[in-house]
Order: C-alpha cells, then sequence, then structure tokens
C-alpha cells in the first residue's frame, strides 16, 4: 500500500463499532482504510464449523488439555471458546497481559472481531441511565440525554433487525422491531404468576435480541434466522447482526473502503501545530514491518481496552503520557457488568408439552428495583436484569438410573423435565482507582508494553450482588418453582465481556476523554466510539449503544470534513 497517500478516514478495529464506523463512513463517499490486527475471516468461508453438532467434534465439542492451556484466560467464561468457535478467540499465550487483581479479558482478534460470537441482546438505555451519574453525584456525567441517541438507535434497528417486543416502559425505551420469537411454556407461565403475583412492576417477556424473523427487502442478501443457535460458529444465513454479514458487506458495496488484516495499530500520530492526529504507526503481525497510513479522521473501535492501550501508547513531546491524557483521565473508570450470579429451579408438570428447534434467544426480566418509592432498595446504586430459559431435560438425566435393556432404551428416548436458568446482568459504578496503565517491564512478542488491569469489586458491588441472587430465588419461591438452586461463581471484572469506561465521556475536560461527539477533548479529529467512551453501564448490554454512537459520530466527522475543519 502507498503510505505517502492520505486516506479520508482510518478505522482501527472491528468489533460492532468498527463494522458500523467503516460503514457510515463509506456511505458518507469517505475513502476509508479499516485496520484490524487479527487474520481475515471471510463471511461463510470462513465458518468451518458452522453446521457441525457436538457429536461432529472431538471430545464432545470440549478443548483438549492443550487447547485449554492456550486459552487458559478466554475459559474462563464457561461458555467458550469450544471447539466448535475455538478459531474465534485469541490465544492467551500470544496476547498475554497483566494483572494486578484479577481481570477476565475476553478477546478476537480477527476481522469482525467479537461481532461473531456477541450474544446478540440488544437494549436501549434510557434516560434514567444517561442521568444517574448527575443524579448520584459521580465525577463524570454523561453531556447527552436519550433523545440525543433515539433517532440513531432507530437507524440501525431498522437497518439490521432487532426482534422483540414493545413494553412501553420507562427504564426499557422501545424498538423498532422485528416480529418477536416466543415464549415456551413454561416462561409463558412464569410470565404470568410474576404478573399475577408481584405488584412492582416486574414482569417476563421475550429477549430483544439482533436476530431478523422477518423477511423484507432491506434485508437482502440475508435470510431470517433458522433456530440453530450456532451463532457463535458463524452464520451462514446472516440471520443476526455481525459486522461480516451486514456492515462491511455494505461498505465494500461504496467501493470506498480498503481493508488491511493483521496491521496492529499501537500508536496515534499527531502535530502539535495543527493540534489534529494526522495517523497511525502499524506493525505487521505476521512479519513485523512498520508502516504509517495518514488519515483527516481517525475512528477508534479497536475494543474498550485495546482502544485505550492505543491512546496510552500515543505519547509525543505534547502529550507524554498518552494521547490528550495531560489530566491522567484516560484508563480510569474501568467497568463491566456483574455475572456469574445465576439460579435454577424445576417446573412442575408440563410434560405433555415441547418446543421445536434451538431458539437463539431467551426470556427477559427488565430493571424493576429502584424506580420508585415502592421499588426502593437500600444499600447500593444502581439495578440489575435478568436474562434466562426455561428447556426440557434430555436423555442423559437417566445414565445414572440402574436399567438395562429395552427399559433403557425407551428412557433414553423419552424428554427430562422442564428447568429454568437465570442469570443476573447488575450495573458497575465508575471508580477513578479501577484503572488499567501500560506494564513499565512486561512486553509482547511485538515489543509493545502489555496492558496491566488494576480493578477490583468493591462494596456498591457486592451489595447489589447479593440483592441480585435473593430477588431471583424469591420470584423462583413465589411462582412455585421447584429445588430453586441459586449459584454464585468466583470471578473478576471482565467476565461478563462488556469492558467499558477508560475514555470516557464528559463535559470537563479534566475528568473525561470525549466530548458529546465522541471526540477526544483537544484532538477533534479522534472519535472513540466502542466501549471506552461509556461513563456509565447501564444493566443492559451495551453493543447497541454502542453502534448508535458511532453512526451519530459518523455523520458528526462526515460533516466537519466537508465543513474543512479537518482538511
Amino acid at each position: 500500500m502507498n503510505q505517502n497517500k492520505q486516506f479520508d478516514a482510518i478505522v482501527v478495529g472491528m468489533p460492532v463499532s468498527g463494522g458500523w464506523a467503516a460503514k457510515e463512513l463509506c456511505d458518507k463517499g469517505l475513502e476509508t482504510l479499516v485496520l484490524e490486527r487479527g487474520r481475515m475471516v471471510e463471511h461463510i468461508e470462513d465458518y468451518p464449523t458452522m453446521h457441525n453438532d457436538p457429536w461432529n467434534q472431538p471430545y464432545k465439542g470440549q478443548l483438549s488439555v492443550e487447547e485449554k492451556k492456550q486459552q487458559h484466560i478466554q475459559t474462563r467464561v464457561g461458555w467458550a471458546p469450544q471447539a466448535d468457535n475455538k478459531y474465534f478467540f485469541v490465544n492467551d499465550l500470544d496476547h498475554p497481559y497483566a494483572e494486578k487483581k484479577r481481570f477476565d479479558w475476553i478477546r478476537g482478534y480477527h476481522v469482525r472481531g467479537r461481532s461473531l460470537t456477541w450474544g446478540r441482546q440488544s437494549y436501549r438505555l434510557s434516560d434514567i441511565d444517561f442521568e444517574a451519574n448527575k443524579r448520584e453525584n459521580i465525577d463524570v456525567g454523561w453531556p447527552v440525554r436519550y433523545a440525543d441517541i433515539s433517532p440513531w438507535y432507530d437507524k440501525i434497528e431498522e437497518y439490521f433487525g432487532v426482534s422483540g417486543q414493545n413494553l412501553e416502559l420507562k427504564q426499557l425505551p422501545d424498538v423498532k422491531f422485528q416480529p418477536p420469537m416466543a415464549l415456551n411454556c413454561v416462561e409463558e407461565d412464569f410470565q404470568r404468576k410474576t404478573f399475577e403475583k408481584f405488584e412492582d412492576g416486574r414482569l417476563i417477556t421475550i429477549g430483544r435480541t439482533a436476530n431478523i424473523t422477518a423477511p423484507t427487502f432491506e434485508f437482502e442478501g440475508r435470510g431470517v434466522c433458522q433456530n440453530k443457535n450456532r451463532c457463535s460458529m458463524g452464520c451462514p444465513f446472516g440471520g443476526h447482526f455481525s459486522s461480516n454479514s451486514v456492515a462491511l458487506p455494505a461498505a465494500e458495496r461504496t467501493a470506498n473502503m480498503t481493508l488491511r488484516p493483521n496491521s496492529i495499530v499501537h500508536e496515534i500520530l499527531y502535530d502539535a501545530t495543527t493540534k489534529k492526529a494526522t495517523g497511525v504507526r502499524v506493525i505487521d503481525a505476521e512479519t513485523n514491518e512498520k508502516t504509517e497510513f495518514k488519515a483527516k479522521v481517525i475512528f477508534l473501535c479497536a475494543s474498550a481496552m485495546a482502544s485505550v492501550m492505543i491512546l496510552l501508547q500515543s505519547k509525543s513531546e505534547h502529550f507524554p503520557n498518552g494521547l490528550r491524557n495531560n489530566s491522567d483521565a484516560l484508563g480510569r473508570g474501568i467497568m463491566d457488568h456483574h455475572y456469574k450470579l445465576d439460579a435454577t429451579a424445576k417446573a412442575d408438570g408440563f410434560l405433555n408439552k415441547y418446543y421445536k428447534g434451538r431458539r437463539a434467544n431467551g426470556c427477559y426480566i427488565p430493571r424493576f428495583v429502584k424506580l420508585d418509592k415502592k421499588t426502593k432498595r437500600e444499600g447500593y446504586l444502581r439495578d440489575f436484569g435478568y436474562q434466562g430459559t426455561a428447556n426440557r431435560g434430555d436423555w442423559s438425566e437417566s445414565v445414572a438410573e440402574i436399567r438395562y435393556g429395552k427399559a433403557l432404551k425407551d428412557e433414553l428416548l423419552k424428554p427430562g423435565s422442564w428447568q429454568i436458568g437465570v442469570t443476573g446482568f447488575g450495573e458497575f459504578l465508575p471508580y477513578d482507582d479501577n484503572r488499567v496503565t501500560l506494564s513499565e517491564t512486561k512486553k509482547d512478542k511485538w515489543g509493545l508494553p502489555r496492558l496491566e488491569f488494576d480493578m477490583e469489586f468493591k462494596e456498591n458491588a457486592y451489595n447489589i450482588r447479593k440483592d441480585i441472587k435473593t430477588e431471583i430465588v424469591s420470584m423462583f419461591k413465589t411462582v412455585r418453582f421447584m429445588g430453586v438452586q441459586p449459584y454464585e461463581e468466583s470471578s473478576g471484572p471482565s467476565l461478563g465481556i462488556y469492558e467499558m469506561g477508560g475514555a470516557r465521556m464528559g463535559h470537563n475536560a479534566k475528568t473525561s476523554m470525549v466530548n458529546k461527539k465522541n471526540q477526544l477533548h483537544a484532538v477533534p479529529n479522534v472519535y472513540v466510539t466502542d466501549g471506552a467512551f461509556m461513563s456509565s453501564t447501564s444493566c443492559v448490554n451495551p453493543s447497541l449503544t454502542y453502534m448508535a454512537f458511532t453512526a451519530r459520530a459518523a455523520n458528526n466527522a462526515a460533516e466537519q470534513l466537508k465543513k474543512g475543519h479537518f482538511a
């Protein structure tokens, strides 16, 4: 590639925000270079296990002992990586980091990133969320409100499709929906009894998921969800949103995109005279060749911690501690969601009921605490919601029984009893001393300093975790589920896989890194639109919000370029 060429825009990283940045910038007519540190992944062509079931894999779909050593951090999450999608998660031996305190950093270094393995649950933040920091005197308050972002939520939802059900809840804004998937019989029973027995507004609904359920002309080239629940292996039908199946093909159709994989961006170049970024420095992941690429605008979308790392490494005489880090705000306020707080139970009856397919979705319990006087809780700030599913057990329940011959065979063909499981997702507060820095002594194989995490659960976190378990146990017992079992697994922050913060949005340049348009304070042609800009987390999955802010920021960048501000 011609290193002297100046692009209109550079997009760093290809998860959901990077894919959306590429699409929007290219749609605006901007010649855009997309840089991804990992390998190329082609839609369909590079999904080698997309049609496999566990019995098609060695070790019944589990990793081998050697593979577990190579992905010893990635396996902390519990449900991934498995043999059928291990290639979408990093080798931890090749990509180490430092932990002053435990931090479970789950990553995917390849074109399209974690958009290939995300859970697809798609929820809007509300004004309750955007106003929370200011309401509770948290240092960095959001400089935007729901009305600022609502049109951009509309735009992206209509383009890639979110299925679900509108509820007219102030804490969970409605969405431009595809038809909802169906609850099964036990989930419907749970829904009905919850409505009857609780008077505080709590309810059960189907999850809001980025899986299309109705064919329309807007989704040309994509098929509806096939209910196979193999989304994280790569969906050949394009039934769910990924940068692979939706955003990048749209960018490619404009002929304005140049995509370069195996390109490790480690520094943003800064011109102290113009007070603007001029490009990026890159190391080729395969050859170690060092190159520079120039652009008028730069979008950091590498995922929250990776984007913070790039900013920390972007040192100059003007910014010796990292780009625009003269106030030491960079790397602070790291957040996640509470996770690994579960409860399971058995549902009596319904033995003449079953379901068809493997629904790529579950039921959802929206936030129901701290909404009014009736739902007030003491001992902690913020809130939580739940995601789960009900299903029937299978033949494995009979393995321990002493049966032989026909009796055993007959038993193995019968479905088991119904069970239900629910996981809590709670909000994490931003603390300045929950932070990430560059290691002073440890480097990776490219000679770059490793990230070093110093983050922990604090008193508010432990108190909210107690209530998450208490409330779901109470709900299960109240609706008369049997054998209720609460569960909490020891974990560190980031196991919810929603690391956020580090380059927070705010009015005050002393305590925040980006302004209300996602531009770095004092370096306006650098936009940060992945999870790094989040000033608070809400309790809902944030990916939809990343994409909405990205679309808004790309529109702003295009307008600024048109006016000649970044020339």
